[in-house]
């Protein structure tokens, strides 16, 4: 049986973690640095570290907090933000990550992915879109969910997957922050056109949430969440006990 990851999510803008919601309203959290040290010796079984402004500011990532953040942490370490190029990746890579996310540089560049595959292996390559309702579809949005494309998302996030993502994290702007639990149709969509591990983000708000998540859908790999972690509501040796206790198989610490 396919163990289910828990994963926290460091969103940083200024060199600080940073939660808002629906993508607005950012408040000040905590040093990235710090964070990254608790959730790696706390149970977390990966993280995610965003530069979430680095796209909508046109420059590249802020590689040397994410040196710092590497340096402590002792888990498999996932990268995004102003990721364009594969001189990106390589930068990124070379920081200590171990796969890189890539939104807004796919959508404005398609040829991306399918480089980057080949250059480092699918399994290096995230594919992480910000998605909302748009007139009754899932559209997809770039530059931090400022910049709607007008491309229907289940179709895209396909095609990135037929170009060589090895993981797709779907971020629902829709819950995000919101805390009323995952975007069950959303996600249901995306892991019936894909083939590869799916990340659900946005909208946990308790230990149930996660119970339902993972009951509901069982193709879901993943389950991403920020703010219930960064401010003590959801404790990761909880959150995994409770799944563990309703069948669903996690990795213990």
């Amino acid at each position: 049986m396919i163990t289910k990851r828990i994963i926290p999510c460091l969103d940083v803008k200024d060199g600080r973690v940073v939660k808002g919601v629906n993508f607005l309203g950012l408040a000040d959290v905590s040093s990235p640095v710090k964070l990254a040290e608790y959730y790696s010796q706390c149970g977390a079984d990966e993280l995610v570290f965003y530069d979430i402004t680095a796209s909508a500011e046109g420059r590249a990532l802020f590689t040397d907090i994410l040196k710092q953040v590497a340096e402590r942490v002792f888990i498999p370490l996932t990268v995004g933000g102003g990721i364009n190029t594969l001189e990106d990746f390589d930068r990124v890579l070379k920081c200590g990550a171990d796969k890189v996310s890539v939104n807004s540089g796919a959508i404005h560049n398609p040829g991306l992915i399918p480089a980057a595959a080949e250059r480092y292996g699918s399994q290096c390559v995230v594919i992480s879109a910000d998605v909302k309702r748009v007139d009754g579809e899932f559209r997809v949005f770039a530059k931090g969910g400022r910049e709607d494309t007008g491309m229907e998302a289940v179709n895209w996030i396909a095609r990135c997957v037929d170009c060589g993502a090895g993981e797709v994290v779907l971020n629902s702007i829709d819950t995000d922050g919101v805390k009323g639990g995952f975007d069950l149709e959303m996600l249901d969509a995306v892991c019936r056109v894909v083939n590869v591990p799916v990340i659900a983000s946005g909208g946990a708000g308790n230990i149930q949430h996660f119970i339902d998540l993972f009951k509901a859908l069982d193709k879901v790999d993943a389950g991403l969440a920020a703010s219930i972690f960064h401010f003590g509501e959801v404790q990761i040796p909880d959150l995994k006990r409770e799944l563990r206790e309703n069948g669903i198989n996690v990795r213990m610490a």
